[in-house]
């Protein structure tokens, strides 16, 4: 699937889900919902290149300065957690996504971000992009043995990197956070 198809359909559920976009808090989060109505409505072939492509681009944020801002955003961050970062982050759009893997410490502009440093409602993270992928092709097909076949499939053959990207420093060491993430350090250590 091509990516601006991909992100045009994450930008058609954020549309469908309207001001509550941006609300990962559970249980009553509106883009999952929105988003597997948006999945359904495509042929189950294009379900599973849509979770192809997910995994492309949260594989693109799998970066060690994107890790450190999750960590000090969430109070800490393992690698569960950063993989539900890294959906949740997807859902947030192209364009803060695109921003905040290039510019982590961009975080801090984001209104969820500056809620949380506040100790209010608030969440980034998603517990898993495959959940609304695998209910739209299970309305479709009712199954996801399929899905999961094509999408390993798919990527067999693609190299998963052994590490995370780029530099890396000791998440809880405050100066290093200061250096390196400023914006996210004044929010959530200062």
């Amino acid at each position: 699937m091509d990516i601006n198809e991909w992100w045009g359909l994450v930008e058609r559920a954020r549309d469908a889900a309207g001001d509550r976009a941006d609300d990962r808090d559970p249980p009553d989060d509106p883009l999952p919902g929105a988003l597997t109505d948006v999945l359904a409505a495509l042929e189950p072939e294009r379900i599973a290149a849509f979770a192809v492509t997910a995994v492309d681009v949260t594989r693109s944020a799998c970066r060690w300065p994107l890790w450190n801002a999750a960590y000090l955003i969430e109070g800490g961050c393992g690698d569960d957690g950063f993989m539900d970062f890294r959906d949740g982050l997807a859902l947030l759009g192209r364009e803060p996504f695109t921003r905040a893997v290039a510019d982590p410490d961009a975080l801090a502009g984001l209104p969820v971000v500056i809620r949380m440093s506040r100790g209010e409602r608030g969440w980034i993270g998603y517990e898993s992009l495959n959940t609304p992928i695998a209910e739209a092709y299970r309305r479709l097909r009712g199954e996801t043995a399929s899905l999961d076949a094509a999408v390993e499939a798919a990527l067999r053959d693609r190299i998963r990197p052994a590490d995370p990207a780029g530099e890396s420093w000791d998440a809880e060491d405050a100066a290093a956070n200061r250096r390196h993430l400023p914006r996210l350090a004044a929010l959530f250590q200062d």
